[in-house]
């Protein structure tokens, strides 16, 4: 999970950059040729973008999704199976090992722990039960054995959010140590006071999800705060998925980094509860959960104690797991650009193999993340293709263990193989399109880097658009591995095809993500499907390939825009050289 401190990088306005964050940076004001499309017909490239088609594309996606890889569990056969032929792949491309010291792996040593909790509520002179998973999931990433928490004080801490310059402090006046805090999820979404049907934009970014709304900073505080426990209460609108996505990932085996200090520095319990239990909790404490939702989302609140116990029993079982990033390279051809990299990335994780269950047992994971990672080898594979090299190098990583928590992107975000400074950009692709070609891109993350700027640009030429996520306040900028890159100051773009489909109704777009959503994320029927459409996969591909190249081969250097969130350790880091 997302470990880091929360002063690193969410100052109002912050931005983490390393490569070109103000008028000091090495970033050179980009040529009028260098401002247009890279044309479609370059000799260069013809040979590359022909070379991405649905073909390849599908083989890749059914051997990574196939029954034999198991779901692509870290830890497990099917991790062994994916690194296996994710290596050969690279080989047979010709692509150089992406570890300096000679393989293409970087061990990623971590921790899998299993927990078996059992949980209860006592108020109102009632115990109340907890149903493990259906009416909570609850964890300890310490890695000891047994995890205890007894007859602690329960505490209702609105959002769980200290954001001084929002002027927003959730635990003012409370010493919250020892104690069960619960909280809501996301932002607190204030209202604009001209305008009731909008929120206001200068508080948590109004409609879109700062990383304050993110369920990690809020375990993330409560540990900086000394809590027990930390219990989230869970509600589909603001979360933006359904309460069986956390029970389905949170209830099996999990993952953190193996760091030295155990993770005791972590709160003893982070969990979740389902509304309809969170209801039931306050009702029987005399509370109001509309009620405390409204004082919520005003800067004078402060603390409610629900004069409520908690108590959390948790067994966890433990293993040693030395997982693997795969990590490839191809050497830039200018002597001077060649030690700067440009990174794709996808991860190749899913969910495993669930033996409990009957019948179906795998997590296949077709569309989450096959296709990413099949759509890394096409990108491989299209720029080996290419007679003359790009200037810089290229890296194509394949990260493990985004499903527990962006892990192994954080791993090499921490432990870079090479230096994040001479890092110009990282591209990430989760989950392609299988619906086919559409007339936009959508830019997760809109208004964040100048990335999407050349998106734009190369967009054109396809004769499509970029536009803005529809809703940013999912936060889905902060779940995939771009977003470890970004933390460390590398300017990174994660975009996927958009919503307006070509020859198609104008809901079709809506409609099958809205099926995929429902019937097949995170689900055992993630699997190939007969009636895929890949073309719009390859379209995409294309385009970041141009988005990669072009930042490989031109002047111009990424950067972070003003007013985004990654900006003042930009500045520290500038300042200290």
């Amino acid at each position: 999970m997302f470990m880091i401190k929360k002063h690193i990088f969410l100052a109002a306005g912050l931005s983490i950059c390393l490569l070109g964050c103000n008028e000091s940076s090495r970033a050179v004001a980009e040529s009028e040729e260098e401002s247009t499309a890279i044309p479609a017909d370059s000799t260069n490239l013809q040979s590359a973008l022909q070379s991405i088609n649905t073909e390849d594309l599908l083989a890749h996606t059914k051997v990574l999704a196939s029954d034999a890889f198991e779901g692509r569990g870290p830890g497990t056969a099917g991790e062994d199976s994916t690194v296996n032929y994710l290596t050969r792949q690279f080989k047979q491309i010709g692509l150089q090992p992406g570890n300096p010291d000679g393989t293409f792996v970087q061990n990623v040593p971590m921790v899998g722990f299993t927990a078996q909790p059992k949980a209860s509520f006592t108020a109102g002179g009632k115990t109340i039960n907890l149903e493990f998973p259906n009416d909570y999931v609850a964890v300890s990433r310490r890695f000891v054995p047994t995890i205890d928490v007894n007859n602690s004080e329960m505490v209702f801490v609105g959002y769980g959010i200290v954001a001084p310059e929002y002027g927003w402090d959730d635990y003012k006046g409370l010493d919250i140590k020892g104690k069960t805090i619960v909280m809501l999820i996301n932002d607190p979404p204030i209202p604009d006071s001209k305008n009731t049907t909008a929120l206001d934009s200068s508080m948590f970014g109004g409609k879109a999800m700062t990383y304050y709304g993110r369920w990690t900073y809020k375990y993330e505080i409560a540990a900086e705060k000394g809590a027990a426990a930390a219990i989230i209460m869970h509600e589909t609108g603001p979360a933006g998925y359904p309460y069986e996505v956390v029970s389905g990932s949170w209830s099996r085996e999990n993952f953190d980094i193996n760091n030295p200090d155990k993770n005791m520095g972590l709160a003893a319990v982070e969990a979740w509860i389902t509304s309809e239990k969170a209801k039931q909790l306050l009702a029987a404490t005399g509370k109001n959960l509309e009620q405390l939702k409204a004082a919520a989302l005003k800067k004078d609140f402060r603390p409610v104690p629900l004069n409520a116990k908690a108590n959390f029993n948790i067994k966890n079982t433990l293993r040693e797991v030395q997982s693997k990033n795969v990590i490839a390279k191809l050497e830039g051809s200018d002597p001077e650009l060649k030690d700067e990299y440009v990174v794709y990335s996808a991860h190749w994780d899913h969910l495993g193999k669930d033996t409990n269950l009957k019948g179906d047992q795998v997590y296949n994971g077709a569309l989450d993340n096959a296709t990413g990672t099949a759509g890394l080898l096409e990108l491989a594979e299209a720029y080996a293709e290419m007679p003359t090299k790009p200037k810089r190098s290229i890296l194509f990583l394949a990260v493990t263990a985004e499903e527990k928590g962006l892990l192994g992107s954080k791993y090499y975000a921490n432990n870079p193989l090479y230096p994040l400074n001479k890092t110009l950009a990282n591209i990430n692709m989760d989950v392609l399109n299988a619906y086919g070609p559409t007339e936009d891109v959508i830019v997760i993350g809109y208004g964040n880097s100048t990335l999407e700027d050349i998106l734009a640009t190369e967009a054109k030429s396809q004769n499509r658009r970029i536009v803005p996520e529809a809703t940013p306040e999912n936060g889905s900028f902060y779940r995939s591995d771009h977003f470890e890159f970004a933390k460390q100051g590398v300017p990174a773009l994660y975009a996927e095809s958009g919503v307006v489909a070509r020859n198609q109704p104008a809901d079709y777009v809506q409609k099958w993500n809205e099926n995929y959503t429902t019937n097949d994320y995170h689900k055992l029927s993630d699997e190939v499907k007969d009636d895929w459409n890949l073309a719009g996969a390859v379209e995409d591909l294309q385009l970041f390939f141009r988005v990669g190249y072009r930042v490989a081969n031109t002047k111009q250097y990424p950067e972070w825009k003003e007013g985004t969130e990654f900006k003042a350790k930009c500045d520290a880091m500038l300042s200290a050289k």
